[in-house]
């Protein structure tokens, strides 16, 4: 297994990692809206918020040498599942490769973020 750190994407906030890749495979712990130089939560909106999990969750994805469009399959939280469609709208503009996808709504996520995005990619 490797290990798959890097500081353009928020640091761990718990006894986790970012990410490892095992057997040419991908898998990342669930990124939330959090800025990385900041460290604070990057927006208000569904829109602010999902740019910020998939900008995060690219950055991941580039320092495993890979890109969105070696994704498989991502799993998505919502807050409220009324937020589906603006969600959707902006997952859309960077998984264009159409990966396998769950999205549910759950009753909270970490640090009252409205949304939260984890994936698995295949790295060649």
């Amino acid at each position: 297994m490797r290990r798959i750190a890097t500081d353009k994407a928020p640091a761990a906030i718990g006894p986790y990692s970012q990410a490892y890749i095992h057997g040419g495979v991908l898998y990342t712990s669930g990124q939330i809206a959090i800025d990385p130089a900041s460290g604070e939560i990057a927006g208000t909106t569904i829109e602010e918020q999902t740019h910020q999990c998939c900008k995060n969750l690219g950055a991941l994805l580039e320092a495993a040498g890979i890109g969105y469009e070696q994704v498989i399959k991502t799993t998505c939280f919502l807050a409220d599942i009324n937020d589906f469609a603006a969600f959707n709208e902006i997952y859309g503009q960077y998984f264009t490769s159409r990966p396998a996808r769950s999205c549910v709504a759950v009753k909270d996520l970490p640090k009252k973020v409205l949304c939260e995005i984890e994936l698995i990619a295949a790295v060649d």
